[in-house]
C-alpha cells in the first residue's frame, strides 16, 4: 500500500507541474553529453559538456544556440551549433534539430545535424532535469563521425 501511495504521489507531482514554455520566456542549460554510447568507426567512447541558451519565439517552439566541447581518447572537438525545439503538448516531452560546426583537434572541421528526443522533468516552476537521446549526423564523413548519444542536462527556464 505504501507503494502505491507513493506512486500516485509522483503521478500527481508530475502531472501537476506546469511549463515554461510561453513566447518571451528565456532558456539556458548545461549538460554532460555522450556519456559512453557511440557507433562511430573513429572511438567508441565519448564524454562532453554542453551549455545551451535560447528563446521561447512562439509557444512551445524554442530557438537556441549552444557551445560544447567533448573527449575521445584520440581527438577533443569543441563545436557551436544552433538549434530549435519543440515541446509537445505543453507536457515537457520535446523534439529537437539544428546544425553544428565541429572542430578537432587533429585539425579536422566537420558540420553536423544533430537531432533529438528528451523530456524536461520540473523539479520547480523554473528548473528541469532534461534527459535526451540524440543522433548527429557527419556532412564530412558520414560513416566515421555520425554518433549516437543520450545526454542529461539541468535546465533553467525564465
Amino acid at each position: 500500500m505504501k507503494k502505491v501511495i507513493t506512486l500516485f504521489l509522483l503521478l500527481l507531482f508530475v502531472t501537476g507541474a506546469y511549463a515554461q514554455f510561453d513566447k518571451g520566456t528565456k532558456y539556458l542549460s548545461a549538460s554532460l553529453s555522450g556519456l559512453g554510447i557511440s557507433y562511430s568507426t573513429n572511438e567508441r567512447f565519448r564524454l562532453g559538456l554542453d551549455l545551451d541558451g535560447g528563446l521561447f519565439v512562439s509557444d512551445c517552439f524554442l530557438l537556441k544556440a549552444n557551445i560544447g566541447y567533448e573527449h575521445t581518447r584520440n581527438v577533443d572537438d569543441v563545436r557551436v551549433g544552433l538549434g530549435a525545439r519543440y515541446y509537445i503538448s505543453q507536457n515537457g516531452l520535446f523534439l529537437g534539430a539544428g546544425a553544428e560546426y565541429n572542430h578537432f583537434t587533429k585539425n579536422n572541421n566537420d558540420v553536423m545535424i544533430p537531432v533529438e528526443v528528451g523530456y524536461a522533468f520540473y523539479l520547480n516552476h523554473f528548473i528541469t532535469i532534461e534527459p535526451a537521446l540524440y543522433y548527429k549526423m557527419s556532412l564530412h564523413d558520414f560513416s566515421g563521425n555520425s554518433t549516437v548519444g543520450a545526454r542529461i542536462g539541468l535546465g533553467f527556464y525564465f
